[in-house]
């Protein structure tokens, strides 16, 4: 059709499309909440006011937001090298543990500047291993890359089952979790770091991994549009074969960039474990690597997209828990349904409004 443009603006691309799908998932979401008798106004409001409406409210929109943009970006990391990393899951499981090992063997010894650095340092380099193993199988023995890192998710939660329960749980304690480290053996809170300037600041999860998120958005940015590394990630995306052809080897691109993956999904493991609870416990991950895959696609594997749709992420899961508590017939599995929209509407059929969009955007402009 001679009116529909083969390729469409960016702003349109990246952000118009992205605004019309969640809109489709909103207006999806208002119809469940009216079919079950409730007022759809009353709820969006509730949801907004959950997740922006106070500084507690931003702060734990925050910290859900912290944990997205850590997983989607290690979705997006291999996905611009061909790769689907479902296994982002199990890497911030291991993450998690390193972390978690390093503070409990050193924590009544090292200073905490010291220290933490530390752990971050550990928790990643668990996570570059968890994923490494997927990526040699892929490159090196055709493995497809999406079943073991499945597969690798299964056995983090399993040897974190086994290690808690066996080497690390406090005898006499029923809670299946280590003790607790030692005084300042975390990552700093928000409360703590805004409070050291001056800025009243409410008690909640949010610490200084917010930080390091966005300083992984740059990170990544730079990487992947600023540095020869990054341009080989992505030439091996598009083609593996023009990827050889130019010298450049997708096995190794292959390894390079899991483990990338892996080292940003194990950031989850070190805001949970050294940020929020300050002890190993099972289950901490609570989705958060697949809610990346929707972070990831929803953003368009572009740091900035990944950043602004985790905010989104974060604000489902605080206003959603909010919602749940201020209107009982809203229940948390309706809760999840609405994210499940958003997923449906920004993942599956993201490309749904693409044709209308580029037929009017076609006429506009001809007309214009």
């Amino acid at each position: 059709m001679k009116n529909v443009p083969a390729v469409l603006p960016r702003w349109i691309d990246i952000l118009l499309l992205p605004v019309l799908n969640v809109a489709l998932a909103l207006a999806a979401a208002g119809f469940v909440v009216w079919a079950i008798g409730q007022s759809p106004l009353i709820a969006v409001r509730l949801l907004l006011e959950g997740a922006f409406g106070s500084t507690l409210a931003w702060s734990y929109t925050l910290y859900y937001t912290t944990n997205f943009i850590f997983t989607g970006l290690a979705v997006a990391i291999a996905f611009h090298c061909g790769h689907f990393n479902i296994g982002a899951e199990g890497q911030a499981t291991l993450g998690g543990l390193g972390v978690g090992l390093l503070i409990l063997s050193l924590d009544r010894w090292l200073p905490a500047p010291l220290l933490i650095p530390l752990a971050l340092v550990a928790g990643m380099a668990c996570g570059v291993a968890w994923a490494f193993v997927p990526a040699w199988l892929q490159a090196y023995r055709g493995s497809h890359i999406v079943i073991t890192t499945i597969m690798f998710n299964f056995l983090a939660s399993t040897l974190m089952v086994w290690l808690i329960v066996n080497v690390l749980k406090v005898p006499g304690n029923q809670a299946v979790e280590s003790r607790m480290f030692a005084e300042g053996a975390v990552l700093p809170s928000a409360r703590a770091m805004l409070g050291a300037v001056g800025i009243a600041w409410p008690d909640t999860p949010l610490n200084l991994a917010f930080v390091l998120a966005i300083a992984a958005c740059v990170a990544v940015w730079l990487l992947l549009w600023h540095t020869r590394l990054g341009h080989g990630l992505r030439v091996v995306g598009h083609s593996a074969d023009a990827a050889r052809y130019a010298g450049i080897s997708p096995q190794r691109m292959t390894l390079v960039a899991l483990s990338i993956s892996g080292a940003l999904a194990a950031m989850v493991g070190a805001n949970e474990i050294a940020g929020v609870h300050h002890k190993l416990l099972l289950d901490f991950v609570a989705g958060a690597g697949f809610t990346g895959i929707a972070v990831a696609l929803m953003g368009r594997n572009h740091p900035v997209g990944i950043a602004l749709s985790a905010l989104l992420f974060g604000a489902l899961a605080q206003g959603g828990s909010e919602l749940v508590f201020e209107m009982p017939a809203f229940t948390r599995d309706m809760s999840v349904a609405v994210q499940g929209f958003v997923v449906l509407f920004c993942g599956a059929l993201s490309l749904m409004l693409r044709g209308p969009v580029a037929r009017l955007y076609g006429l506009v402009k001809r007309h214009g």
